[in-house]
């Protein structure tokens, strides 16, 4: 925040589509009633494990502050991108959870840590008996990785009063401690549990070899568990026939994809572009980052574009599966003033499987798409994409790599 929002008190100075200030002191008046209560009964829809401090970490055990049937809603992820939640609206589940909170060592477990991994593991908000060492603090952070959060406070006492249901198959998974972590979150997701919720699973350390089970931060374990997942469906992808040129194009909540199939090999791109103000891009100018990954995949960390890469990623890879087919996919991010605060990589992974969601738009050549894309970025977004392709590897690679045919031929 700078003097000028002092000045603009929320009236739009700025030029952004969003306030932050204002969203932060609606947050705060909402959330009055949770800072007044040390003891309170509420529901729990998840856990949360913080990063810093690292071996020994914050656990998070996050509640609305009362007893609701509704309660799952605050942690919903998927749901909210099916029902097209917006910026405000979320804001407004999420400042409201209390995030309860003690200390854990990674390698270590205690009776508050058995609660926060039974409400992980568990299929619907756990109800429980908080109390606290003093009265919540009111703080609504804002990160790229997870979702944002209310009020927090120091555990004194926690207590689970009723028996949570645990679903068949988490409890199988939890249960095998021969079975390694990656594996576990695969045929979770394999039998309708989606990311979020493994995520969590992986993150309180119920999964996983005995020996190597571990507390993991959200953030974390919200990558590794979309790496885990697309690199599964890659294994399949690999022997599939080529796909067509085909573009798809959508959004949410700000972030526009374009994602470009090229028949070739499986190989991807992702180039993500800031276009608009926002909290995290306080600019006019048009600045991107890009990562990269050939036909074997990658072996390091993806720095540049990090959480956002893998969650791209994994619509691309579903997409890929149910249609059968392989290819090499240019995709290309454009984040406008509309996505005002970051919420959350799940953002991302649900704004590009929208995007793919929708019909494609199919071309008898590379030039024809390539042309198609130049013109819609210019006029959604007044951006020259030759600017984007010309640091593209996957389209130097495309066109300097020697096919199996002129070999053959």
């Amino acid at each position: 925040m700078n003097v000028s929002c002092f000045k603009c008190k929320g009236r739009g100075y700025c030029g952004r589509e969003f306030c932050a200030v204002y969203a932060k002191a609606q947050s705060i008046f909402k959330a009055k009633p949770l800072l007044e209560k040390e003891e309170f009964f509420g529901s729990a829809p998840a856990p949360f494990v913080g990063h810093h401090g690292y071996p020994d970490l914050n656990v998070g055990i996050l509640s609305p502050g009362e007893v609701r049937d509704d309660a799952w809603e605050f942690d919903a992820p998927k749901y909210w991108a099916e029902k097209d939640y917006k910026i405000p609206r979320i804001i407004d589940l999420r400042s409201s959870l209390v995030n309860s909170r003690f200390k854990a060592n990674i390698k270590h477990t205690s009776k508050y840590l058995e609660i926060a991994q039974l409400v992980g593991m568990s299929a619907k908000p756990v109800d429980i008996e908080f109390k606290l060492k003093k009265k919540p603090n009111f703080r609504l952070n804002f990160e790229a990785h997870a979702a944002p959060m209310g009020p927090n406070a120091t555990i004194d006492k926690v207590q689970i009063t009723e028996n949570p249901k645990i679903p068949g198959k988490i409890d199988k998974v939890v249960s095998d401690t021969d079975l390694k972590a990656n594996d576990a979150v695969v045929y979770l997701y394999k039998h309708g549990f989606d990311e979020n919720r493994l995520s969590e699973l992986l993150s309180v350390g119920t999964l996983g070899v005995k020996a190597d089970r571990k507390l993991v931060p959200t953030r974390w374990s919200i990558t590794a568990t979309d790496n885990a997942i697309a690199k599964n469906l890659l294994e399949t992808i690999r022997y599939n026939p080529q796909y067509d040129y085909a573009a798809y194009f959508g959004s949410y909540l700000g972030n526009y994809y374009l994602h470009l199939f090229f028949p070739e090999v499986w190989s991807y791109e992702l180039f993500e572009t800031y276009v608009g103000k926002s909290v995290w891009h306080d600019s006019s100018s048009i600045d991107f980052m890009t990562d990269y990954e050939a036909f074997e995949g990658r072996k390091d960390y993806a720095e540049d574009c990090a959480g956002g890469y893998y969650a791209a990623r994994l619509g691309v890879t579903e997409k890929l599966v149910e249609i059968k087919k392989q290819a090499s996919v240019l995709t290309l991010r454009f984040i406008t003033g509309e996505y005002a605060v970051p919420l959350g990589v799940w953002v991302v992974r649900q704004a590009s499987r929208k995007s793919l969601s929708q019909k494609p738009i199919m071309f008898g050549s590379k030039e024809l798409m390539l042309n198609y894309a130049r013109l819609i970025v210019k006029k959604k977004f007044g951006v020259d994409l030759d600017v984007i392709l010309g640091q593209s590897k996957l389209l130097r690679e495309m066109n300097n790599q020697r096919k199996l045919a002129s070999f053959l031929s």
